[in-house]
């Protein structure tokens, strides 16, 4: 584990930070919004580049996309077809080693300039561990929706419910107050009308893409052109870049899935490995401009920090996220291993 007195330390915990906040959340952009509140204020205060501190934030708010409860993991499973369970269990692991990458970025980009994450001391073992029991709840939020999915104790929306029953029930005993309970619920509404608008228009928008079976033309032709199947799948992941700079996230799969999906089972690829991967692109689209959304965020809510600090500063994960793709790619088994031993537990 990276110490917080290590060059780079208090980024790198951001990351983890931001990883377990992601797998109670799932919302990339509230993600960005809280630690761009609780985070970056404090590396500024230990003199932190704030180019770094902003990249981290907005780079680090994406893991959501992809750990459990993921919202976009959800509109792929539907508009697919596909299990949510299978496709939530497979984005954790895919998750981890997403944030690994950026960590280990981030230990690289400190130990060449020392100056854009300086070490953080002055503080003891005894003080760290003391603090440890204020993420007990958080913990136990993750284990309780991750653990009641893998044992098949509930099915997604149903471990959703005890997650946001026992998130309730924290917050009541935490002193939670009337309007702050309202302005949640209404939240919430608003959230869940706007989802599922999208799917009811997306399902109407493949129905008349399947009467016209421009889906399965496609497929012929993508699977009959004269490449490999990896390079096939290398240049529908180029095309998500260029869309992503144009499009958000999820309109991007609402308007592309429909065509692209078939043609990638075709060339023989899995569809929990596809779900992955293309939400991975999902993340990509957060934080390249000119629509890079999380980038926004930052920005909004740390007037101090120019937007185009922001952007500069998500360059290196960015490449990071790259090279995350490319594990995906040549080894797959990253994303299957877990959703297969749900399956075959033997």
């Amino acid at each position: 584990m990276v110490r917080l007195g290590a060059g780079g330390g208090l980024a790198v915990s951001t990351v983890f930070a931001t990883a377990g906040f992601a797998a109670v959340s799932g919302a990339s952009t509230a993600t960005a919004a809280v630690f761009s509140r609780v985070a970056i204020p404090e590396m500024l205060r230990y003199n932190y580049s704030p180019r770094l501190a902003a990249g981290v934030v907005a780079a680090g708010g994406t893991l959501a996309s992809l750990i459990p409860p993921s919202a976009i993991l959800v509109i792929y499973a539907i508009i697919v077809e596909q299990s949510i369970g299978r496709l939530l269990i497979a984005g954790f692991i895919p998750g981890v080693v997403s944030a690994l990458i950026y960590a280990a970025l981030i230990i690289f980009m400190a130990m060449r300039n020392p100056e854009m994450g300086p070490a953080v001391g002055g503080f003891t073992w005894g003080e760290r561990i003391k603090s440890l029991p204020g993420t007990f709840p958080v913990v136990f939020v993750i284990v309780t929706i991750f653990f009641s999915m893998y044992a098949g104790w509930a099915t997604p929306t149903e471990a959703g419910a005890v997650g946001s029953f026992v998130v309730f029930v924290m917050a009541l005993v935490g002193g939670m107050k009337w309007p702050t309970l309202r302005e949640a619920l209404l939240e919430t509404a608003r959230l869940a009308v706007m989802i599922f608008s999208l799917v009811w228009g997306v399902l109407i928008y493949v129905r008349f893409m399947g009467y016209a079976e421009l889906p399965a033309v496609f497929a012929d032709w993508v699977v009959n052109l004269p490449l490999p199947p990896l390079v096939t799948m290398i240049c529908i992941l180029l095309f998500y870049v260029i869309l992503g700079m144009f499009m958000d996230a999820i309109g991007m799969l609402l308007l592309t899935l429909p065509v692209v999906y078939p043609a990638v089972i075709g060339l023989g690829y899995d569809p929990i490995w596809f779900g992955i991967v293309v939400v991975k692109m999902a993340e990509v689209c957060l934080i390249t401009p000119p629509i890079g959304l999380n980038c926004y965020v930052v920005a909004g809510v740390r007037p101090d920090i120019p937007l185009q600090e922001v952007f500069r500063g998500i360059g290196p994960f960015f490449i990071a996220d790259v090279i995350t793709l490319g594990v995906f790619l040549a080894w797959p088994e990253v994303i299957t291993w877990l959703p297969d031993l749900m399956i075959n537990p033997t």
